[in-house]
């Protein structure tokens, strides 16, 4: 292809942006940008310098007839949009959850599959540098057999964030679709794409929060907390999902002769003692990586028998895009796969709506809750 392929954008946040830029960055046009609030898409469209805007997400795609169209608004706002794009032709970037629901996520998968459309699922932080070490010295068989996953986090969230659509189940909030997403995907990058068994519990340790209006941006609702929040003329939104998770998986991994166990423990809003991490243990060794999402650095227990930091390689170094920000920086790598990849040059495999749609009924059946045994009658 010898002229840029345009891209629509929906969503005016910071995901929107943050999608807008990476487009841009990854050698495409952004030629419009859908948004709710017309104030608001006019600001920050005049900002981007991007050239159409509309409220109208169906009038913009028959004016812009984009090649790819990128969506960027919170996971119960995506299910009809992307329709509507598979219909127009168009490939899809979708931020996650794909859907808020497992049946819809799969009818988007089913008809994108289709069509042929070319689709990206940006469950993104398997493309942190240091998780992309880490794959590389398992594949290397640094630890030997792979046995076993741990993902702790701990957020300490402020409970006071504005009622919006991350209290929301029917909107894509919770924390198994905003954290667990991502975990999942770090842990199949380097252990194996195959998911045979999975159970799990979820807690909502909030239970409401105050509703403030003029909250736009999902980075800065911190600053919208109110001054008193004993204020008898607040109003309240009740959550109605998951503010903490424990999950255990089984994955099949080309490394390992039996499933490799996997343990995903995440309380939003509860403080850490100590750092977040990820952890690989195998036969011969264990990979550490601190951080929630393995920002790092990466430590190695291995011939030694000591822990030792191991630098990251230059060449993966290289390959990272330089920009600041891990979301901002993994939507880029991504973006540039997937443009890659629909102007016909040879990329490895990345996440699309099959993806997507997996995890979108894993996490149905997580919170089912239904996993228990009752043992409360043994003696």
């Amino acid at each position: 292809m010898t002229t840029k392929l345009k891209v629509l954008v929906y969503g005016t946040g910071f995901a929107g942006q943050g999608h807008a830029e990476a487009f841009r960055n990854a050698g495409t046009e952004v030629v419009g940008m859908v948004g709710r609030t017309e104030s608001v898409l006019q600001d920050v469209a005049a900002k981007m310098n991007i050239p159409y805007t509309s409220t109208d997400w169906q009038k913009a795609l028959a004016d812009c007839q984009p090649n790819i169209v990128s969506i960027a608004t919170p996971g119960g706002a995506h299910y009809e949009p992307i329709k509507q794009a598979i219909s127009a032709g168009a490939h899809i970037f979708c931020d996650k959850p794909l859907t808020a629901e497992g049946n819809t996520a799969t009818e988007l998968y089913e008809l994108s599959s289709k069509k042929g459309i070319k689709t990206a699922f940006a469950a993104s932080f398997r493309y942190m540098p240091e998780v992309l070490h880490a794959k590389r010295l398992v594949a290397e068989g640094a630890i030997g057999e792979p046995l076993e996953v741990e993902c702790v986090s701990h957020f300490n969230l402020e409970r006071d964030i504005p009622f919006g659509w991350s209290h929301r189940k029917e909107d894509g909030g919770g924390r198994l679709n905003n954290n667990f997403t991502h975990k999942l995907s770090i842990v199949t990058s380097v252990i194996g794409e195959k998911i045979l068994s999975i159970m799990g519990e979820v807690r909502d340790d909030l239970g409401k929060a105050p509703i403030v209006e003029g909250v736009h941006n999902f980075k800065t609702r911190r600053e919208h907390i109110p001054d008193d929040l004993n204020d008898p003329t607040l109003k309240w939104g009740e959550s109605n999902v998951e503010w903490s998770y424990t999950v255990l998986a089984q994955l099949e991994s080309p490394l390992a002769t039996k499933p490799v166990s996997v343990t995903f423990r995440h309380g939003g809003l509860h403080p850490r003692f100590n750092e977040d991490y990820i952890a690989f243990y195998g036969s011969k060794g264990t990979i550490y990586i601190k951080g929630h999402y393995g920002s790092g650095p990466l430590y190695l227990y291995g011939a030694t028998k000591a822990w030792e930091e191991i630098k990251l390689p230059d060449d993966i170094a290289a390959d990272i895009p330089d920009i600041k920000g891990d979301t901002e920086r993994n939507w880029q790598y991504l973006i540039r796969e997937l443009v890659k990849d629909i102007k016909g040059e040879a990329v490895a495999s990345y996440q699309s709506f099959k993806e997507g749609s997996q995890y979108q009924q894993l996490i149905d059946i997580i919170r089912q809750n239904d996993h228990w045994v009752d043992v409360s009658h043994l003696q």
